[in-house]
């Protein structure tokens, strides 16, 4: 048997694959949050140490930096600063001689900053680029101060932001898992608590359960109630069923063995030919009522959601009826009726003929000596397809009509093991239909199956 993921595992999955697929989304957006608050946090610094710079250089005339702008330029977000300052024409007035490659060289007076990323003695570095219009030594114009930064310290920036927020979110996660896994274990102990009192049941112990379930299973539980019912009712049938037939064929087996006792037990061959005659007819008894017993369990074990197919029920059972009429009693006819349009069911159509032979059989059993008409018709009647057998016998009580309905029972002493009634009663049931038995005041007696009816498709 496949082994199915455990319903632990399940519930955890499906609470911690949102949150984890949540955590990954917000990475990605703490990931571009760092890179933004990185680029504003060091673009910021670098612009305070370029105006410092320029500040001081103008002050000074690029003789010298003041100490506040040399230790803006020593620790600047964690590294060292580099610059230059440029004179109107192009010459250096105070840093750094060699300058980044890439930084912009337009001369014209920007009101702006311009921040760019460059390459400064083969890393990559990232600054910007102030100009200001000021004088220094007698010589005015505008002058351009850059200060650059080692990029990688950006970069060590962001990787420390997010790292901090992936421990953070790590965490939480894990716990949460923890949680949610020792939570779902908690949270299913009433089902185990059930599958442990289930288990300890005994075999013929199918009482319902009662025990106090979640309202999530409380359904399941139900369902389990009506199956345990239902196969108690069937193994309560099934035992009724086994009793009933170990006592009816307990009087034709004994009846059979004392009439072979008495075939080799007699004088001479005209005893024993009467007794062998005698043993013939309690033999064919046993046979018969061996046959509606099996018969009767199969059709018991009908369901509408067997292997049935479409049958045309008229067309089906009308060859039945006419190859039956050579075997009628003198004086008694058995006719045919059908509705022009055929009507069209879905089941056995041997398990509908043995009933429509049980249900014929009856009727010649049963109808008493006066019997001259046994009338099969199939029509169709409030949606459903009706299978029904009408005598013009003596018909029964109403009293005899609920008993004429139980198994084994004897209305009258014509009767050969009163089982015909029941096998048709279980093929309608089968069928998922109803079987029903009446009279009617001119006498008589009707048993008709009610059944579904299908199209022709």
């Amino acid at each position: 048997m496949n082994r199915s993921i455990s319903l632990r595992v399940r519930l955890t999955a499906i609470i911690l694959l949102p949150l984890m697929t949540l955590a990954v989304l917000a990475g990605l957006w703490q990931l571009g949050n760092a890179r933004r608050t990185a680029a504003e946090v060091f673009d910021r610094g670098l612009l305070s140490a370029a105006l410092a710079v320029a500040n001081d250089v103008a002050i000074s005339e690029g003789d010298a930096l003041s100490p506040r702008t040399s230790d803006i330029l020593e620790s600047t977000s964690g590294g060292p600063v580099f610059y230059h300052v440029y004179a109107p024409d192009g010459v250096i007035v105070a840093g750094y001689a060699t300058p980044p490659v890439g930084i912009p060289t337009d001369r014209s007076e920007a009101a702006r900053p311009a921040y760019f990323n460059a390459m400064y003695l083969g890393r990559s570095v990232s600054g910007v680029r102030v100009q200001n219009r000021t004088e220094i030594d007698g010589f005015a114009g505008i002058f351009t101060t850059t200060v650059w930064q080692d990029s990688a310290l950006r970069a060590a920036f962001v990787r420390d932001l997010v790292m901090r927020s992936f421990i953070a979110i790590s965490t939480l996660i894990l716990s949460l898992g923890l949680i949610v896994w020792f939570g779902v274990r908690l949270g299913l102990r009433p089902l185990l608590d059930l599958e442990n009192a289930i288990g300890a049941r005994s075999g013929s112990d199918l009482s319902p359960i009662r025990r106090a379930v979640p309202t999530e299973v409380g359904g399941i539980v139900a369902t389990l109630n009506r199956l345990l019912g239902q196969v108690s009712q069937t193994m309560a049938a099934q035992s009724e069923f086994i009793g009933n037939a170990a006592h009816q064929l307990r009087n034709p087996i004994a009846g059979v063995l004392s009439l072979a006792e008495a075939v080799v037990a007699a004088s001479d061959k005209r005893q024993a030919t009467a007794r062998a005659g005698d043993l013939l007819e309690a033999t064919r008894h046993l046979a018969d009522l061996s046959q509606k017993l099996l018969m009767l369990e199969r059709a018991e074990s009908l369901t509408p959601q067997a292997a049935f197919e479409e049958i045309d029920l008229g067309a089906e059972l009308a060859g039945w009826v006419e190859a039956a009429k050579a075997g009628m009693p003198p004086g008694v006819t058995l006719s045919w009726e059908a509705d022009k349009d055929n009507p069209w069911v879905t089941g056995d159509v041997t398990m509908l003929r043995e009933a429509l032979s049980n249900l014929v059989d009856n009727a010649l059993l049963h109808a008493g000596p006066d019997l001259t008409t046994i009338r099969v018709s199939v029509r169709r009647e409030d949606g459903q397809t009706v299978l029904s057998v009408h005598d013009n016998g003596r018909g029964l009580s109403e009293q005899d009509l609920s008993r004429a309905m139980q198994r084994f029972v004897q209305v009258s002493e014509t009767s050969v093991n009163g089982l015909g009634l029941s096998i048709a009663e279980a093929v309608a049931k089968g069928h998922g239909g109803e079987f029903r038995l009446s009279t009617s005041g001119g006498g008589g007696l009707t048993a008709s199956l009610h059944l579904p009816t299908r199209g022709a498709g």
